[in-house]
Order: structure tokens, then C-alpha cells, then sequence
């Protein structure tokens, strides 16, 4: 009887479990598709806009399907595509060049942090970690590069200031201690292998994951910059996607202000739509490429996350 008591009482137990494990299921799964949600509906917006009458939304505000469906925002930018595909190709220089000199250059720079037969490894992190929380500010930082560096209207300084980041380093020098047991360069090194051989041969095939981190990072931050275009470009040749947007956006509102006061007429002016439809353009090249690092990307902040 005793024996039958505890076998009910076990079997109580395990429903009970199996219960609370369910609903904690419900909740986990609805609460992710809660937050999937509010970060892919104000895109689904965008997009909507992008194809909704400018009349439309002026009068009848944004919403998740196109109303008026009309292809007139994209016409209007493509009727003279000379400016943004010259942006275009300003911007994939230079977020192809930044990133492949910049995974380079981190890469380098956390291998050799992370030697601990390195004497000033530690001087040298801190000087790192230091500059992620005191800067010299923008005005030398400006100067350096336009007076003393003199580049001033080179592409030059609008890729070269963004190749080395502290964050992006420490991430790196994270993932090559996490990933690599100091034994397996130690056994390298006595059998003859060099600093080089090292790096080439056994760090690199096991860190794709956190160069596709870094990776992914440098080409956002490549890709959405719009800032040295506005302190460093003086040709429009030269001008980033994202700042061709922010001068085209800011020139439209100039005149829609003077417009109020004189007879400019505003007709030929980028309307609502045109600016959702810009915003499509410029961030559609990043979401057909993040999918295919997505997997290194997660696996790469994990294993950074962890401190080494």
C-alpha cells in the first residue's frame, strides 16, 4: 500500500512537472514572437509606405499594408539614378575595403594581446580599453586627420578612421583565447612553428565564427555611416548612401520651409513616400546578407561574451 502511495504521489509529481513545463514553453515562445514582432513590424511599415500613395499616407497615416498601391516613390528615384548609384558604389568601396583591412588589422592586434609571452600585452590592453572610455574629442580628432594628416576630401578618411575599434578587438582577443588551449601553440612552438605558421595555420581555421562577428560589425558600421562623408567630403562623388539620404532629406525641408513664405512650388519635391522607399534601398543589401552569417554571428558573441 505504501509502495502504491509513493508510485501516485511520483506520478502526481511528474504531471505537474510536464504541466508547468508546457506553460513555461507557451510563455517562452509567445514572448519571442512578441518581440519578433515589434522589430520587424516598423520595417513591414517602411516597406508598405514605400508602396502606398504619398496622398494616401498624408491624409490616412502610415499602415501594415500598402493602400493605393503605386510604384510612383521608385520611379521618382530612379528617374535620374546617376547620384545613388554612384553612392552605391561609393558605399560597397567602402565597406568592402574597410572590413577586410579592418578584420585584418583586429585580428593581428588580438592575436598578439593574447600571446602571453608577450611583455607589454597588458600596457598595450590597457591603452586599448582606455581609448573605448576617454577620447581626445572631436575637434582634434577632426584636426588630425584634415590638418595634420591632411585628407580633407580623400576617400582615405572616410574609411581609414573606422578600421580599428577597442570593443571589436577585446571581442576578438576574447574568441582567440576561448577558442585556442594555450598547449596547442605551446606543442606548435616546440616543433619549430613560428609566430606567422601559428596564426596562419591554427588560429585562423577555428575562428570564423568571431571574424564573422567582427566582421559584421565593421560592415554595418561601414555601411550606415553618414558622419566622416559629412565632416571629410568635399565632392559629391565621394558622399556615402546614408549621407546622400540625410542631404537629400535636409535639402527637402529647407524648401518646403521656404515654400510656406514663397511660390516654390514643392510638386517635384521627395514626398513621404519617396523617403520610405530610400530607406528600403539602403538597408536591403544588409538584410540579404546578414542571414547567411547569422549562425557565426550568434556563436561569435557567445563565445566573446565569455571572458578569457
Amino acid at each position: 500500500m505504501d509502495t502504491q502511495n509513493v508510485h501516485s504521489v511520483r506520478g502526481i509529481r511528474g504531471v505537474r512537472g510536464d504541466t508547468a513545463q508546457v506553460s513555461f514553453d507557451v510563455i517562452k515562445y509567445a514572448l519571442l514572437v512578441f518581440c519578433a514582432l515589434v522589430c520587424v513590424l516598423p520595417f513591414v511599415i517602411i516597406i508598405s509606405g514605400s508602396f502606398t500613395d504619398n496622398s494616401t499616407i498624408l491624409r490616412e497615416g502610415y499602415s501594415i499594408l500598402p493602400r493605393n498601391f503605386t510604384m510612383n516613390a521608385y520611379e521618382t528615384i530612379f528617374k535620374a539614378p546617376q547620384d545613388i548609384i554612384q553612392a552605391y558604389k561609393m558605399t560597397f568601396y567602402y565597406t568592402i575595403l574597410g572590413t577586410a583591412l579592418g578584420l585584418l588589422m583586429i585580428t593581428l592586434t588580438a592575436y598578439v594581446i593574447s600571446r602571453k609571452e608577450f611583455k607589454y600585452r597588458n600596457t598595450v590592453s590597457f591603452l586599448i580599453y582606455f581609448t573605448s572610455i576617454f577620447g581626445g574629442g572631436l575637434v582634434p580628432w577632426f584636426l588630425m586627420y584634415a590638418t595634420v594628416l591632411g585628407l580633407k576630401g580623400s576617400t582615405v578618411a572616410i574609411w581609414f578612421p573606422a578600421l580599428m575599434s577597442p570593443f571589436l578587438v577585446i571581442i576578438m582577443r576574447t574568441f582567440i583565447t576561448g577558442s585556442v588551449p594555450e598547449p596547442i601553440t605551446e606543442s606548435a612552438k616546440i616543433d619549430g612553428a613560428g609566430h606567422v605558421t601559428i596564426f596562419a595555420r591554427i588560429i585562423l581555421p577555428v575562428i570564423g565564427p568571431g571574424l564573422a562577428t567582427v566582421g559584421l560589425f565593421l560592415a554595418l558600421g561601414y555601411w550606415n555611416d553618414w558622419y566622416r562623408s559629412s565632416m571629410f567630403s568635399t565632392n559629391s562623388d565621394t558622399w556615402e548612401l546614408q549621407f546622400y539620404l540625410y542631404n537629400m532629406l535636409n535639402a527637402t525641408q529647407a524648401l518646403r520651409q521656404m515654400s510656406q513664405n514663397t511660390s516654390i512650388s514643392t510638386g517635384d519635391l521627395p514626398t513621404q513616400s519617396v523617403k520610405l522607399a530610400m530607406a528600403v534601398i539602403a538597408t536591403g543589401p544588409v538584410l540579404l546578407f546578414y542571414p547567411f552569417v547569422q549562425k557565426y554571428f550568434i556563436s561569435g558573441i557567445t563565445v566573446g561574451s565569455v571572458k578569457g
